[in-house]
């Protein structure tokens, strides 16, 4: 290996790039600097480098089109001009309709039926012609240090787009992160390796402290490519993050042999969540918990310390509110199936707890079910 594929080598590993990718940035670095140093605005530059060699062929490249007089390029660009100035005069953007019937011919990119012949007597319209162009010498120092910028801008979109495309496929998953400084407008910014992702005042969890250096897990609510490079909205109240840190934690439901039918969630407080399983074998509700309560005491950690009910779903309305509203211990629910209306009796003892503090326990019931349930006591 040369020193040169060495060196581009290197760049793959350290900045985490496809070869090609790199070859590719280099060749667009060179096709400048030929168009600098040796030349025209009217080529359309084609470069092969190879590394191995530090060989490079250049080629300008045309697509063959029909040919057109003078006078009828003259009469289209006048046209053109003409739609421009009254289509600026309206205050408006030309349309492509209006420009549908006229003649038009790039010189950069196209060359007429004639003169292709003149290089190629095979030439027909549509063909792709490679004219291949001479190299006089190295290239200038003006040239090289255009080269330099394009190599450096090109590696960059490639890195935007690799991490991009890594976060993309992470979307609606958890990740680990570090907690680097909250901002004027109160959105905390997360290192998250790579790149830093946002977690905006809306996704944050109130009685939570987000201290610079705090290793945590975030939940990967959006990413989008912006002007500026992939942004990575992050979340830790979103009731999706508990779900991800169930498939995380728990095998049965990252197989599929466990489903989370449903999710409820006061972030930071409490969520509860509704397990199901076709499976006789596997009892749902323990293989959430785990022995001795390892894997929910993992996931309460995860969450920073919320509370987590895990309850048996149920396709029976009534089954499932009674399970929906543990730990209190529900007599019987009345359905009105019409309103989705439902009262779930309970003994005295049971009430405040059926009602949790400040009504959250029966209100994420509630949520759960998608029922309205009203708590009523008996005796």
């Amino acid at each position: 290996m040369s020193e040169i594929a060495k060196a581009i080598q290197h760049i793959c590993d350290e900045k985490e790039l496809e070869y090609d990718v790199v070859i590719e940035a280099i060749e667009s670095a060179l096709a400048a600097a030929y168009r600098k140093d040796f030349g025209n605005k009217q080529q359309n530059i084609k470069i092969e480098f190879d590394p191995m060699t530090s060989d490079i062929q250049a080629w300008d490249v045309k697509e063959v089109v029909e040919d057109i007089d003078d006078e009828a390029l003259e009469s289209a660009q006048e046209q053109l001009a003409e739609l421009r100035e009254h289509a600026r005069e309206q205050g408006r953007e030309i349309t492509e309709e209006e420009t549908d019937d006229i003649v038009r011919f790039n010189p950069k990119t196209e060359i007429m039926l004639k003169e292709a012949k003149e290089i190629k007597k095979t030439a027909k319209i549509g063909d792709i012609l490679e004219i291949v162009l001479d190299i006089p010498g190295d290239f200038g120092r003006m040239a090289a240090q255009t080269a330099k910028q394009v190599v450096i801008q090109k590696l960059r979109e490639a890195e935007r787009v690799g991490v991009f495309d890594d976060f993309k496929s992470q979307e609606g998953k958890t990740v680990q992160g570090v907690v680097q400084r909250r901002d004027r407008s109160g959105v905390v910014i997360i290192d998250l390796g790579k790149i830093t992702g946002i977690l905006p005042p809306q996704e944050q969890i109130l009685r939570e402290q987000y201290r610079p250096g705090n290793r945590m897990k975030f939940f990967i609510s959006e990413v989008e490519m912006t002007n500026r490079g992939p942004q990575i909205i992050l979340s830790r109240s979103n009731k999706k993050m508990v779900e991800s840190v169930f498939a995380q934690e728990i095998p049965e439901i990252a197989t599929g042999e466990v489903v989370v039918k449903g999710i409820a969630r006061d972030g930071g407080n409490r969520s509860k969540v509704a397990v199901y399983t076709d499976d006789d074998n596997i009892d749902p509700i323990g293989s959430c918990i785990g022995q001795r309560g390892s894997r929910i005491t993992t996931i309460i950690e995860e969450l920073g310390g919320e509370k987590i009910d895990v309850s048996q779903y149920s396709d029976d309305a009534e089954d499932f509110i009674k399970h929906a509203l543990s730990p209190a211990k529900i007599l019987r629910v009345e359905l009105n199936e019409e309103t989705k209306e439902a009262i779930a009796h309970v003994e005295e003892d049971q009430f405040s707890l059926a009602i949790g503090r400040g009504g959250q326990n029966v209100r994420l019931a509630a949520e759960l079910t998608g029922w309205t349930i009203k708590v009523k006591q008996d005796g």
